[in-house]
């Protein structure tokens, strides 16, 4: 049986989709392939590395990429996780599902860096919490 293949699409793929990408291999191991990408491509978030790093997960080899159409011929499942990525995801093909789960950009909180970092974590713990689901309805 092959594997099934999840894309995870946000706005710029330096915060969620990069820690749902990093969730997801941690999570479900050698179970799926997943990758990620942004309709930009901001680079990495340093913020987002610490906070995955917090919890034993590395995501500081993950590239920030912009979706093409090749990943989107690739993907199974495409979960976006952003209303932006949602609405300007390219058009993908019918054996493709679409689920969209929505979280903030924490890195758009304003504050101290540890109100800002905490943001991180509580994104975090959001993004953890998608993947499972997803993971689950995979079951």
């Amino acid at each position: 049986m092959e594997k099934m293949r999840i894309l995870f699409l946000c706005t710029g793929n330096a915060c969620r989709s990069q820690m749902a990408e990093g969730w997801t291999k941690e999570l479900a191991g050698n179970h799926v392939e997943v990758i990620s990408a942004g309709i930009e491509a901001h680079g990495q978030n340093e913020r987002a590395i610490n906070a995955m790093a917090e919890v034993g997960i590395d995501i500081s080899e993950q590239e920030s990429i912009r979706v093409n159409g090749e990943m989107l011929e690739w993907a199974d499942l495409l979960v976006t996780l952003c209303d932006n990525a949602e609405e300007q995801c390219p058009v993908i093909n019918p054996h493709t599902v679409k689920l969209h789960l929505p979280l903030p950009d924490p890195a758009k909180k304003r504050g101290s860096d540890e109100e800002i970092q905490a943001e991180f974590r509580e994104a975090r713990e959001k993004v953890k919490q998608r993947v499972s689901y997803v993971l689950e309805q995979l079951n």
